[in-house]
């Protein structure tokens, strides 16, 4: 689904239309063909291996770009079983078997997208490197499987840059991202992959000028179509990319002009069906190995036209939907996931969709240009109670380009989403030592709510330049600081020898602070955490250092 008013009331019209010729077709006696096209279902097909990982372990290059792999260097991330890439000889086989279209794959999760008859699918438990199916609609899930086998993972400042914002300012300054183009921090060094439903007109409005002049639109794919132009379809993700990139000296000016993009078509605007949820994952792997910073998706799943394929808000923990498992990974990789929160503040339904409620991904709600939430902004919490939307941007009347290219307002946290990430691109380009998790901690920290966060509102509105001001008297390198072990147990281990005291904090992945002392040792208890990842901070005066921690 995509959060944007205007397209949302097109694609209900154009249901209501197809709705109408449906009843036709039906009274004309097509009822049979009706029910036989019913019968089909939409599932993941997962594998029980990966026979090539060992080479292709020894050969990253063979599976991942040299920018993916420094992403990783950078934050510490090793390589592991879901970068391998996914058995084409199994995918051969399952396209070959009667009766089943193969629509999407994903080497995170190890599994192909299927559409067919449901008998037809279950044959395919009879392979041997099928290891278990999942159907879309929950209720078939119930048939026997194989026994599951769970893989483990082995182990500048320079020039001011000064913009005529025009109408864009507010949202701009709002979360104070025009601070960090003050000090010449406008996205130059960063990639951003924007995940969404078409970008008709990238190619010819003259608000993208600059960004074709500058080559910074390294490249795309449309995967609904399978296709290389992604100049087409909806022009939602065109909006989207106008907050981000769109220069219109005087009118428009984006949180990230200077950014470099790759634009991928995962959503088709007029159905609604589990499919848009694979091929979102499955784009998602290929931003990866090509080295993103960034992934902005202006997209939500919930309900589908097909309601026996709904999810449920007991859906939203974080860790149900195929799309939110496929996002948290994302994160997993060193990405930062930038995901809308959803429009749904005013509806029966009211929270947060997928993939809004993953685990590791960073939310966003949407305000008005005085700071008061928008009412369609969706609710959180998670279903299992973690504080979600993360912050919010301007998504109400926010300043975008129009279908013509024109300078406009639109609403919907589809445009409070990209505001997010081109601020957040800016940000990572001055601090690029620092983890995503670092990054996001930050940001959430520096939100005028972080004290008492709120369903609909998060942290609320983050103000960058504090976190700019606060990170840059921070020296990220502090000295002779070393923890061991990790995965730790029940101590941490600090070896330094040049301290007296060190403050110690310890946050979890949710940005909840758990741990606060002073220690005057070289060892910190922390048995009281559940297994789990964290963040530990450890500071001295203005010098500070993160560490991503694993507790057993």
């Amino acid at each position: 689904m995509i959060y944007d008013y205007a397209i949302k009331i097109i694609k209900n019209s154009i249901l209501a239309i197809n709705f109408t010729i449906m009843k036709k077709i039906f009274f004309l006696g097509l009822l049979f063909s009706f029910l036989i096209s019913y019968s089909q279902e939409h599932a993941w097909v997962y594998f029980t291996d990966k026979p090539s990982e060992t080479n292709m372990l020894a050969n990253p290059l063979l599976m991942l770009s040299q920018r993916s792999l420094d992403r990783r260097t950078r934050q510490n991330i090793s390589l592991n079983y879901k970068d391998v890439p996914i058995e084409n000889i199994y995918i051969n086989q399952i396209s070959a078997q009667n009766g089943v279209l193969v629509k999407a794959k994903s080497k995170w999760l190890n599994a192909v997208h299927v559409f067919g008859l449901a008998s037809d699918i279950d044959a395919l438990l009879s392979l041997p490197f099928v290891d278990n199916i999942e159907y879309a609609d929950s209720s078939l899930n119930t048939k026997v499987k194989k026994t599951k086998i769970v893989k483990q993972n082995k182990s500048k400042f320079g020039e001011l840059t000064n913009y005529n914002y025009g109408d864009s300012y507010n949202q701009a300054h709002q979360i104070r991202v025009d601070f960090l183009h003050e000090q010449n921090f406008t996205g130059s060094t960063m990639q951003i992959a924007i995940l969404d439903a078409g970008f008709p007109g990238v190619d010819t409005f003259s608000a993208f000028q600059k960004i074709r002049d500058g080559n910074q639109i390294l490249g795309g794919y449309n995967f609904v179509d399978r296709t290389s132009n992604f100049y087409q379809n909806s022009r939602h993700g065109m909006s989207v990319l106008s907050t981000i990139a769109g220069f219109v000296d005087g009118e428009l000016i984006g949180t990230a002009p200077d950014a470099n993009f790759y634009l991928f078509i995962t959503e088709d605007a007029v159905p609604e069906t589990p499919v848009e949820e694979s091929l979102w994952v499955e784009a998602a792997e290929k931003a990866d190995s090509l080295g993103v910073d960034i992934i902005n998706t202006s997209l939500g799943y919930q309900g589908f036209d097909e309601t026996r394929y709904n999810h449920q808000y007991s859906d939203m923990n974080g860790i149900t939907t195929f799309i939110s498992r496929g996002a948290n990974i994302a994160v997993e990789k060193g990405i930062i996931v930038v995901v809308a929160a959803g429009n749904d503040g005013n509806n029966s339904y009211f929270n947060i969709s997928a993939p809004a409620d993953a685990i590791d991904v960073f939310t966003i709600g949407a305000v008005a240009s005085d700071g008061s939430i928008a009412n369609f902004s969706s609710y959180g919490p998670s279903y299992d109670n973690r504080i979600k939307p993360d912050v919010d941007a301007k998504g109400f009347q926010t300043t975008v380009l129009d279908s013509n290219g024109f300078v406009t307002t639109g609403s919907g946290t589809s445009y409070a989403t990209p505001i997010m990430s081109g601020s957040i691109a800016c940000l990572w380009e001055a601090f690029p030592n620092k983890t995503n998790y670092e990054i996001m901690q930050m940001i959430r920290e520096s939100a005028h709510l972080y004290n008492n966060p709120t369903d609909q509102e998060g942290y609320g509105i983050p103000n960058f330049e504090t976190v700019f001001q606060t990170a840059k008297f921070q020296n990220s390198t502090l000295s002779n600081i070393n923890v061991y072990p990790n995965p730790i147990k029940n101590t941490i281990y600090i070896n330094n020898t040049n301290f007296k005291k060190l403050n110690i904090d310890v946050f979890d992945m949710f940005g909840k602070k758990i741990i606060s002392k002073y220690i005057y040792k070289s060892k910190v208890d922390v048995s009281e955490l559940n297994s789990g990842i964290y963040l530990l901070k450890i500071s001295d005066n203005n010098k500070s250092t993160t560490f991503k921690i694993l507790k057993e």
